[in-house]
């Protein structure tokens, strides 16, 4: 497990402290690891964990990539939680979707949310060579 930055951001008045982990973990019913963002709002004891666990179109950092990455494997889109920008999108995602809880914590699987923040886009057209 990776050692925790506490950090917090400023959303329409509203503070949310947050962290990222990552972890090893066998215990919970999942082997390998998954890395989580967990994001809290100031004052309050409601929480939000974001997981994201590895799949065969998904990776996550386990000694390849950097220790925040988040690839989704076919278009190679990729988020770095630990990056502020990259939580505040996830955030102001999750905040439209409504899965913040008023109280107590949920845990959400995090891709869909990396999906809706790093849309998949056309093919990368620079290496295909059009004819003269």
């Amino acid at each position: 497990m990776s050692r925790r930055r506490v950090r917090r951001m400023v959303v329409g008045g509203t503070v949310y402290g947050w962290c990222f982990g990552h972890r090893h973990d066998r215990v919970r019913g999942y082997p390998g690891c998954s890395s989580t963002v967990t994001l809290w709002r100031a004052g309050t004891r409601a929480r939000l964990r974001l997981v994201f666990k590895p799949a065969s179109d998904r990776a996550i950092a386990d000694g390849y990539f950097d220790e925040g990455a988040a690839v989704r494997l076919p278009d190679r889109e990729y988020l770095n939680l630990h990056e502020p920008g990259s939580v505040r999108a996830l955030l102001d995602e999750a905040l439209a979707r409504e899965l913040f809880p008023a109280t107590g914590s949920v845990e959400v699987d995090g891709w869909p949310l990396f999906d809706a923040v790093r849309p998949s886009g056309p093919p990368d057209r620079k290496s295909v060579v059009s004819p003269r």
